[in-house]
């Protein structure tokens, strides 16, 4: 059974860092892409950071490029998301995802996602 979990979520102040993990398992077929989509309150999911997981190349959301960093552990299936510098609006929740479209990573739409974890939650408040 496919199944992402996500953890590291918590409430931090401005300015503090987090780094999220996200272990994947059960798949049986190779995934094109994996990534962080991040939902504020009220608000879209929107994509954060890609791995292509062909080449290993990082995208990100011009919001975060500088502050946020994408990494992988293939040995223990698992990504993380260090977060520095965190802001107020860094709130929500945050999801891992995978894709099996090739085109995914580099267009971190969240349609393009099937499978998807039930997101940890970020709170940046003073």
């Amino acid at each position: 059974q496919v199944r992402l979990a996500e953890s590291g979520g918590g409430l931090v102040q401005p300015g503090e860092s987090l780094r999220l993990s996200c272990v994947a398992s059960g798949f049986t077929l190779d995934y094109d892409a994996i990534g962080w989509f991040h939902q504020a309150p009220g608000k879209e999911r929107e994509g954060v950071s890609t791995i292509n997981s062909r080449d290993g190349a990082t995208n990100y959301k011009d919001s975060v490029k500088g502050r946020f960093t994408m990494s992988r552990d293939t040995a223990k299936n698992t990504v993380y998301l260090q977060m520095n510098n965190l802001k107020p609006e860094d709130t929500g929740v945050y999801y891992c995802a995978t894709s099996f479209s090739p085109w995914a990573a580099e267009m971190m739409r969240h349609s393009m996602f099937e499978y998807w974890g039930s997101g940890t939650p970020v709170t940046v408040s003073e």
